[in-house]
This record gives structure tokens, sequence and C-alpha cells, in this order.
């Protein structure tokens, strides 16, 4: 049961960095499109943010609860 929750929480921060780096591709290559964002930059500052946060969430499952000893 471990291994499934392990599991289920890093395909969980795989699919929010997935989002979180289309955010970022959709800010670089449409930037005008995206009214309600005055401060782009701002925005995809908050979007790697995010990114890193996620990956921080696998690095620290993958140290702490691999049992790949």
């Amino acid at each position: 049961m471990e291994k499934t929750i392990i599991n289920a929480l890093k395909k969980h921060a795989e699919g929010q960095i997935a989002k979180h780096r289309v955010n970022v591709e959709i800010y670089m290559q449409n930037a005008v499109g995206v009214g309600e964002h005055t401060d782009i930059l701002e925005s995809i500052e908050k979007e790697l943010n995010s990114m890193g946060k996620y990956e921080e969430q696998i690095e620290v499952l993958k140290k702490y609860f691999s049992n790949e000893d």
C-alpha cells in the first residue's frame, strides 16, 4: 500500500509540473493573448515557483521514501 501511495503522490506532482510548464509555454508564445496577466514575467515566475515546489516534493519522496536501498 505504501508503494501505491508514493506512486500516486509522484504522479500528482508530475501532473502539476506539466500543467505549470504548459502555462509558462503559453505565456512565452502568446503573451499578448493573456489579458488578465499584465506582468508576464511575474506570472511566469509564479509558475516556475510552483514547478519547483512539486519538483522538490518528488525529490523528497525519492530521498526519504524510496524502497531502492
